[in-house]
């Protein structure tokens, strides 16, 4: 018999607003008890020296250091736009609004 219940499997469906079936409470509820088997066997290898972490290997910020560079002036960005209003591309309306 799964440590979870057919019952709570149904109490779960409705918090999230699923309808199941008779077969799948019986399917979910040995699948959601075989997950948490799976987490609490995790949870039993950790131990007091393993720090924990979020990914097995340490990772460095590889992102570059922001750099003023010289850049295209709007004029040169916007010369070769089909319209252009106030120093920006000008574009079609898709929403109808203001």
């Amino acid at each position: 018999m799964p440590g979870i219940t057919r019952e709570e499997v149904a109490h779960l469906a409705r918090l999230a607003r699923l309808e199941l079936k008779g077969e799948e409470l019986d399917h979910f509820a040995g699948q959601l008890d075989d997950i948490i088997g799976a987490v609490a066997r995790v949870s039993e290898v950790a131990d007091q020296d393993v720090p924990p972490t979020s990914h097995p290997l340490p990772l460095t910020n590889v992102m570059r250091a922001d750099e003023v560079r010289p850049s295209l002036t709007p004029e040169q960005a916007l010369s070769g736009a089909p319209a252009q209003e106030q120093q920006r591309f000008k574009v079609p309306q898709i929403l109808g609004e203001e």
